[in-house]
């Protein structure tokens, strides 16, 4: 049963890399902003190798849809200036979120290395961002354990120092189970954490892209919901699971108190879009029209 008051929502893109990519973007973007966004955000690729593309795609989307648009920047491979020098461009374009993110390894890279000349990490970055007073910082948090993380606690510990450091809320980590992000929450409360925490989800497109995308990212796969899809797999109904899943992951989270949610789009917009309909949550048929 979906909550009385619909959740504010969010969705997450990424830019095209090819002609037929560049398509499935635009589609995304217009089969959902009409569901009024409270904002959507565009990555990096892996290592930080889309940045231009990410710097068109945010650019285009802000111009075209007037959406609020949080552009992804992270630390890797780039020196201080060179970020900041993106960071500027983006608020000359008039956007002013940022996604603040250490950012993942390098294709080939085994680890994280700052580049000598550049940010160590993401406190150091939301640090400099916020200085600037130009920027709304979003960050990212981790409710399963960072695969870097040196603790259990770590987590916990990196975003109260990237909050004391300037970000206003932080964007979870996709998780299969809401208890997860309930432990992490109520762990943040503990550590003083008061900023927005927002939840990540996955709609589940391809349970097999999904567990891969667990295995690399630290989140745990549930047993019973393996062996769920292995079932409806076999039964063709393997898209009926993933809304019936999804949906029921959100109610449940909207039932204890979530407001907001971060979907993971993959740039494969229809299971998201029935999920947000089905929480309650109709298009803008005026902007639909337009889009």
């Amino acid at each position: 049963m979906a909550p009385q008051s619909a959740p504010r929502i969010s969705f997450e893109f990424f830019p095209p890399q090819s002609l037929d990519a560049s398509f499935r973007l635009w589609e995304t973007v217009q089969a959902l902003a009409p569901m009024k966004p409270s904002f959507v955000s565009v990555t990096y690729g892996a290592g930080g190798t889309t940045r231009t593309l990410t710097h068109e795609a945010v650019s285009t989307i802000h111009r075209n849809y007037g959406l609020p648009v949080a552009a992804h920047l992270t630390c890797v491979d780039a020196t201080k200036t060179e970020t900041l020098s993106i960071a500027e461009s983006y608020a000359e374009a008039g956007v002013t979120e940022i996604v603040a993110l250490r950012g993942d390894a390098p294709k080939g890279a085994q680890r994280f290395v700052p580049h000598p000349m550049g940010f160590a990490n993401s406190v150091e970055l939301v640090e400099k961002l916020a200085r600037t007073g130009k920027f709304k910082i979003r960050v990212g948090a981790y409710p399963e354990p960072h695969p870097d993380a040196a603790d259990s606690t770590s987590d916990v510990t990196w975003l109260k120092r990237k909050i004391d450091a300037g970000a206003s809320s932080a964007i979870t980590q996709f998780f299969f189970n809401a208890d997860t992000f309930f432990r992490f929450r109520d762990a943040c409360v503990k550590a003083g954490i008061t900023a927005p925490i927002i939840p990540g989800i996955l709609p589940i497109t391809s349970w097999a892209g999904a567990k891969r995308f667990a295995a690399r990212c630290g989140t745990q796969v549930p047993a019973k919901l393996d062996e769920a899809f292995a079932t409806a797999a076999r039964d063709g109904r393997e898209d009926l699971l993933a809304l019936t899943h999804c949906t029921a992951l959100c109610d449940r989270l909207l039932q204890d108190g979530v407001e907001d949610l971060h979907f993971y789009t993959l740039n494969r917009p229809h299971l998201t879009r029935e999920v947000v309909r089905a929480l309650g949550i109709t298009p803008d048929v005026v902007l639909e029209k337009v889009a």
